[in-house]
C-alpha cells in the first residue's frame, strides 16, 4: 500500500472529513500539521501541492489530491471495494453529491463560518452565519426524520462531509437544541468502527 500523508490542521473540519474517512476505511496515514497561523499553507513548498493554499491535501505515493471533499472521492474510490462509502448506483451517487455540494454551500457558510468567527476571529458576518446555520439544520432535520444516513441505508461519504462542522456548531454559537434527528444522526457516526473526534474548542455555547 502506499505510504499515504495528510497534510492537515487539528481545528479544521475539512482536514478532519479527510482523517475520519481515512480512519474509517482502516488506511494508516502520516498527519502532518501545516502551521496556518505562520502562514505555512502560504509558503512555495506548500502551494506546490495546493495552488489555492488551502488545508487538506493528500498524498498518496505519487498522486496529489487537494479539496477536502476531492479526497474523500478519491479515497472512497481507491479503497473501498464495497462501494458502500461511494455507491455505483447513479441516483444514490447523485445524492452523495448533493451532500458533498451542501457540505461546500450552506454548511460551509453557516455553521463552519460561525465557528471560524469564534475559534479564529474570522472577519464573518457571525450573525448571518449563524442564520445560514439554523436554515440548513433545518432542512436537514427534516431530511433524516425516518432515515439513519444522509443516503441510502449505510453511511457514505456525505455523512463524512457533513460531520464535523456540524457537531461543533456549538462553537460558534449555533444551538443544536431544536434538531434531534441531526443529533441522533451525528451520534450514529461517533459510533462507527475507526471514528475519530475532532478537536474540541471551548468557545461559543461550548465554553
Amino acid at each position: 500500500m502506499s505510504n499515504i500523508k495528510l497534510y492537515r490542521h487539528a481545528l479544521s473540519g475539512h482536514s478532519h472529513r479527510a482523517q475520519l474517512l481515512l480512519s474509517l476505511l482502516g488506511l494508516n496515514a502520516e498527519l502532518v500539521d501545516v502551521d496556518l497561523a505562520a502562514g505555512e499553507h502560504k509558503q512555495a513548498e506548500f502551494l506546490a501541492r495546493n495552488r489555492f493554499g488551502q488545508v487538506p491535501v493528500l498524498e498518496d505515493g505519487d498522486t496529489v489530491i487537494a479539496d477536502s471533499n476531492a479526497i474523500l472521492v478519491y479515497l472512497a474510490e481507491r479503497y473501498d471495494a464495497s462501494n458502500s462509502w461511494l455507491p455505483v448506483d447513479p441516483v444514490a451517487a447523485a445524492e452523495v453529491q448533493r451532500f458533498l455540494s451542501t457540505a461546500a454551500g450552506q454548511v460551509a457558510f453557516g455553521p463552519a463560518a460561525a465557528r471560524l468567527v469564534n475559534v479564529f476571529g474570522a472577519a464573518l458576518d457571525h450573525k448571518r452565519a449563524i442564520e445560514v446555520a439554523h436554515t440548513v439544520l433545518g432542512v436537514l432535520e427534516s431530511h433524516l426524520d425516518g432515515r439513519d444516513w444522509l443516503v441510502g441505508n449505510n453511511p457514505t461519504i456525505a455523512d463524512v462531509a457533513n460531520y464535523a462542522y456540524i457537531a461543533h456548531a456549538p462553537e460558534g454559537d449555533v444551538t443544536l437544541d431544536n434538531y434531534p434527528n441531526v443529533r441522533t444522526w451525528l451520534g450514529r457516526i461517533e459510533t462507527l468502527p475507526g471514528f475519530v473526534p475532532m478537536q474540541a474548542t471551548a468557545v461559543g455555547l461550548a465554553a
